[in-house]
């Protein structure tokens, strides 16, 4: 019985991706045709130095999502982030401590050409929105737990500045 709901699963999951297909879906970037060139067009940019260890962070998170298992290729962009963190207070006790912080990552970059000009590619912005509780927690707790929030920050501020590129590439990529 598992066997043949596992069987009809899979012929559902079949249909639905034909139907998507049909109405003009696909991966934005992956294998074969134009997705592999977008993915080669992403794997040919170089992430410059981002300042402050939430920076880092981000350029390596942005390093993993762009060369995506290829191979190294020669480099033919520059990608620059400017990336800032800001805190808010949100949650006001009575004795004015926050029992609640909201953070907002703001990365705004340009991607440039390794050429003589250093011509501008494309640039964007990309913002993520995330809060902590900080009541009654101690020091060592509530550094872990910006530290995940940063994280997770720096994570979705990389899969939206890829895409954003990949965007960029696939508008440009032949056929």
């Amino acid at each position: 019985m598992a066997g043949a709901q596992a069987i009809a699963r899979r012929g559902l999951l079949a249909a639905a991706l034909a139907a998507l297909a049909g109405c003009g879906f696909r991966p934005l970037y992956g294998t074969g045709g134009r997705d592999s060139e977008v993915q080669a067009r992403l794997s040919e940019i170089n992430v410059q130095l981002i300042p402050e260890r939430s920076g880092q962070l981000l350029r390596q998170a942005l390093q993993t999502r762009l060369e995506r298992g290829t191979p190294p290729v020669g480099r033919r962009y520059d990608l620059a982030v400017q990336y800032v963190i800001t805190t808010e207070a949100i949650g006001i006790q009575p004795d004015t401590s926050a029992s609640r912080v909201r953070l907002m990552g703001v990365a705004n970059w340009v991607l440039s050409a390794q050429d003589a000009q250093r011509t501008t590619v494309a640039s964007g912005s990309s913002r993520e929105v995330d809060a902590i509780n900080v009541i009654n927690q101690q020091f060592f707790s509530a550094e872990l737990t910006s530290a995940s929030v940063q994280r997770r920050m720096v994570d979705a501020l990389a899969d939206q500045i890829v895409t954003q590129l990949a965007v960029h590439f696939a508008r440009r990529a032949p056929g």
